[in-house]
């Protein structure tokens, strides 16, 4: 079965994902502007309330992914607090101001996370290097994962690019953005990955997103077919 990672942007909708089935979630808030670190007590609540594998997106503004001294001291202060929360992940990206992944913080926030996994999110689709390259430094410093659209807007434009990652390095390569119940097959079958990344959110009435549980299931009914 394809492993369905589904990012909920707050403590109600990991519960909504929960009840759609899913076991695996990518925590943040403020998914509008791409998703920044959410609140230690959304992270206990996921991990210890609702006994999800919690990975927690470690992202402390929004904006580009080349950080300062002093914004670097606090994403290792949060990693080290995830750890401590008991997270199974955290999701972190770093490029340096050549806009190429910076592998000095990427294999840092690596030994910071200890025994927990390290997914490299979408900055990696912003990298100004060629993608396979770009991977092979990830995965020189240590991540377990990749977070990636292929470098386009979405997973299913991206697909190429996917593809040619998949199986290139141990780095799992999880295909995520536009990712819906109806085009994750679809997705699968032209990149073989082996793990994708899905919001299933709905607007609330005052335009927030949330997670949709209808959607989750959705999407997790359709993975089991692999």
């Amino acid at each position: 079965m394809i492993q369905v990672e589904i990012c909920t942007p707050s403590a109600a909708s990991a519960k909504a994902a929960k009840e759609g089935g899913a076991q695996r979630v990518e925590l943040c808030r403020d998914l509008p502007c791409g998703g920044l670190t959410p609140t230690d007590g959304d992270i206990e609540y996921c991990v210890r309330g609702l006994g999800l594998r919690t990975h927690v997106l470690v992202r402390p503004r929004p904006g580009n992914f080349y950080y300062n001294a002093a914004e670097v001291e606090e994403i290792m202060a949060t990693i080290e607090c995830c750890r401590r929360l008991g997270a199974a992940a955290v999701v972190v990206g770093f490029l340096d101001y050549e806009g190429r992944v910076d592998a000095g913080l990427t294999r840092r926030a690596v030994e910071a996370a200890g025994p927990m996994e390290v997914t490299f999110h979408r900055a990696f689709d912003e990298a100004c290097q060629p993608p396979l390259e770009a991977l092979r430094v990830i995965a020189d410093c240590g991540c377990t994962r990749l977070l990636t659209s292929g470098q386009r807007a979405t997973a299913i434009e991206g697909a190429e690019v996917i593809a040619s990652l998949v199986g290139a390095t141990p780095v799992r390569i999880l295909a995520g953005s536009g990712v819906t119940p109806m085009n994750a097959r679809r997705l699968v079958e032209l990149t073989g990955v082996g793990e994708v990344h899905g919001s299933c959110k709905t607007l609330l009435p005052d335009g927030t997103p949330q997670t949709d549980a209808a959607q989750v299931r959705a999407l997790v009914e359709q993975m089991k077919a692999y």
